[in-house]
Parts: structure tokens; C-alpha cells; sequence
């Protein structure tokens, strides 16, 4: 079977990486096809609240990349809430793999979305793919998360456990929400602004995915961050200059936890992860924006 005729299931399909990372695909000659919700949806459906999918459609596919997954981001960390970032995690990629694994012929490869938060608050200290779990909710989350895969692994599937760092984009997520702030002058470090930040640009999230994809030498977990991280001060720093204004607004780590929740807080904003892309570096792939500098002037600049 040629590249152009290629099949790739996408779940998360219309997110800020999924998305784009479609349409890369499509450009490259992958026909990409999405899970979807809905019955009368363009896909294969699937509903994995009741363990649910269309397994025969899943025959033939060259690749499964997965995405989905309840917001972090928005919202009170309730217990419901924190339920259904776990499920949403751990019982959707759970019915896939195993849906992988019942097919005659499954997929060469499942890249499957994780996430830094894996390795807790490591404080300054350099995390490679090797690093130990750490502690927190998002950090369990990841575990469990990436565990869920194993079905797919054990049925000979190259899996792939992508690690998100904090990905960089005008059309969501985190930057969405402080460039209006930043601009007003009301930008900042938050708390005591020495935790790092392990940043992305979307531009290389979606590189690195299709690298993953086409190189068979990934295989396990996979830092998707650049190989520059910052700390939350310099983070601050280069976004007021990318802006043209400075940032030198402070909110305490108290007014964090008050205003989030502790929980939230630290996990989202506190905790200091200072990832390292060990593995795309090995295996050859070159990030388009290294540094948060150029990052940032290339965002604003559009």
C-alpha cells in the first residue's frame, strides 16, 4: 500500500493539535479519518463512556492517534471534574487499545497523547524519558493514561506515548487567554516564578507527531517540548517584550491556590517540570523554534 493511500484514525480530531495535525496529514497524503461521538458524525464512531466502537471499522488502519481527553484548563477541579479528566484519559485509550488488539490486522503504530505531568514537581532538575514518575494528580492521571495503552503494545503495535509540554498557539489554549492581559501591562511571573516550563510551539507538536509516525525507532515515552525550557519568570519576561510592554505585574502563589483551587494551582501553574526532548533529538528531529524568544515574535508578529 502506497504513502497516498495510507489510513490514520484520529480521535480529538477537532482540538487545537488534532486539527492541524489533520490537515498536515492530509497535505502529506494520509487519509484521515475521525472517531467521533455522534452516529450521524463523518467517522468511526465510538463512545467510550459505555465502552463502545465500531472495531470493524478499525481494520486496515495504518495508524490510530489519540487525542481526546477532558479539558484541564477550564473549570474547578471538583471531584466530578477530576473524574472525568481521568476517565475521559484512561477508559478512552483503554477501549482503543483493546479494540486494537482484537483485529486481524491492527495498526503498525498508536501514537497516543500524554503529558509532562507525568513527572510532577521536579524543582530544576533535567527530565529525559527516564525520569521517575512523580507525585500529583495529573501525574497519576499520566500513569494510568499511558498504561491503558499496553493491550495495543502487547499485540505487537509500536506505541508511542507523546508527552505534551505546554503548547504555544494564538488559536488556543494558555496564550489565547494571556496575551490580552500581557497587553493591557498586566502580565507577569506567578508565584516565585523560578518554576520551569516546558513550552511547545504547535508548529513542532504537530512535526514531531508526524515524525513519530514515520520513524520506527520511537517507541515508549516521548517528550514533545522544546529543548529550551524556561522559567516561569523568563517565560513572563519574553512575552512582554514579543508584546512591546513590560511584565512586571506578580501574583503570589497564594492568590493562585485562592483563585484555582490548591489542587489546580500547583498542578497546573506550581509545579516545576524542566523536560528535556531526549528522544526526538536522538532520532534525529530538528525543532522550527527552539528558543521562547523567536517563539513568542513569531506569534505575535502574526
Amino acid at each position: 500500500m502506497g504513502e497516498s493511500t495510507k489510513r490514520v484514525l484520529v480521535s480529538g480530531a477537532r482540538g487545537l493539535v488534532g486539527s492541524a495535525l489533520s490537515e498536515e496529514l492530509s497535505g502529506a497524503g494520509y487519509q484521515v479519518e475521525r472517531l467521533v461521538r455522534r452516529r450521524d458524525f463523518d467517522g468511526v464512531y465510538w463512545d467510550p463512556a459505555v465502552g463502545s466502537i465500531q472495531t470493524n471499522r478499525l481494520e486496515g488502519v495504518f495508524a490510530v492517534i489519540h487525542l481526546a481527553g477532558e479539558s484541564i484548563g477550564e473549570g474547578r477541579w471538583s471531584a466530578e471534574k477530576k473524574g472525568r479528566i481521568r476517565n475521559s484519559r484512561v477508559q478512552g485509550t483503554r477501549l482503543l487499545a483493546e479494540a486494537i488488539a482484537s483485529l486481524n490486522n491492527p495498526p503498525k503504530v498508536m501514537l497516543s497523547a500524554s503529558a509532562v505531568g507525568y513527572y510532577g514537581d521536579a524543582g530544576a532538575h533535567r527530565l529525559t524519558e527516564s525520569a521517575a514518575l512523580g507525585a500529583g494528580f495529573l501525574a497519576g492521571v499520566c500513569r494510568h493514561w499511558e498504561q491503558a495503552c499496553e493491550p495495543a503494545r502487547q499485540a505487537g503495535v509500536r506505541v508511542v506515548n507523546m508527552r505534551l509540554g505546554l503548547i504555544l498557539s494564538e488559536k488556543g489554549g494558555v496564550l489565547q487567554r494571556l496575551l490580552p492581559a500581557y497587553r493591557m501591562c498586566a502580565g507577569g511571573r506567578v508565584g516565585t516564578g523560578e518554576q520551569f516550563m516546558s513550552w511547545v510551539m504547535l508548529e513542532d507538536v504537530i512535526q514531531s507527531f508526524k515524525f513519530a509516525l514515520e520513524n520506527e525507532s520511537l517507541d515508549g515515552s516521548v517528550n514533545v517540548v522544546s529543548p529550551s525550557p524556561v522559567t516561569n519568570a523568563e517565560f513572563a519576561k519574553a512575552l512582554g517584550s514579543a508584546v512591546g510592554r513590560p511584565a512586571i505585574c506578580h501574583v503570589p502563589s497564594l492568590a493562585i491556590r485562592l483563585a484555582l483551587g490548591e489542587e489546580r494551582a500547583e498542578n497546573l501553574l506550581l509545579y516545576s517540570q524542566r523536560a528535556i526532548p531526549a528522544a526526538l533529538k536522538e532520532a534525529g528531529f530538528r525543532f522550527r523554534y527552539a528558543d521562547i524568544k523567536s517563539a513568542l515574535e513569531a506569534i505575535t508578529a502574526r
